[in-house]
């Protein structure tokens, strides 16, 4: 049962849904829209599982004083504080979500900050990762210097300075070879998720059943 109850209800639900999608009919509707009136509820009970499992996993850290422990706090404080500050706190004190108070502060003064400090430090990897991208050690990897060279230089001003020929090669480059490429991956991408689906809906993949596939 505690198997085979969770795969049944997989197994009937992807079928279902599946099934419904190449039924142009009313009926079909009705069931796609019930069973879509379900994902708030399902995404109450996956942030109420995903809160208690990150809550539990960082208090282990701190008891057990693993390596970056104090970090845990980091994660913790602000998970809690976040909350309290915009849905608990009356406004006369700093708190709700419209306008100055606490909510806003940790939002625009910490928040934003933070992660503009982090895209800054993202573009330094990046263009670590690139420079060694683009030597060029073979004919494969020169094509990739001179095209990403060719994209660069048509998307700046300068581009139109060196001559009208590199930016109309370089949006022809965006328009032909990058969006083949681009749509080979999402087609591959898409053959992937439709793969993964029916191996969980006809039970060969288990592992979201946490161990109770063993």
């Amino acid at each position: 049962m505690k198997r085979n109850v969770p795969l049944m209800i997989a197994l009937l639900g992807g079928l279902l849904m599946i099934i419904q999608y190449f039924i142009p009919h009313q009926a079909s509707q009705d069931v796609f829209n019930y069973y879509t009136e379900w994902a708030p509820l399902v995404g109450a009970f996956a942030l109420i599982l995903g809160v208690g499992s990150i809550t539990r996993v960082h208090v282990h850290k701190i008891r057990a004083r693993a390596p970056n422990w104090p970090y845990s706090y980091a994660v913790l404080l602000p998970l809690y504080l976040m909350p309290v500050f915009g849905l608990m706190l009356p406004v006369i004190m700093g708190g709700g979500t419209d306008g100055p108070g606490f909510f806003d502060f940790m939002y625009s003064r910490v928040q934003i900050p933070i992660q503009a400090t982090m895209f800054s430090m993202l573009a330094f990897y990046i263009a670590s990762a690139a420079f060694r991208a683009f030597r060029a050690k073979s004919a494969l990897a020169t094509v990739l210097l001179v095209t990403a060279i060719v994209v660069m230089l048509a998307q700046v001003p300068i581009g139109d300075l060196l001559g009208r020929w590199l930016p109309d090669t370089g949006l022809w480059i965006l328009r032909f070879p990058n969006l083949a490429a681009k749509r080979a991956i999402e087609l591959g991408v898409g053959f992937g998720m439709l793969a993964t689906c029916l191996k969980i809906i006809f039970g060969v993949e288990r592992g979201w059943l946490g161990g109770a596939g063993e």
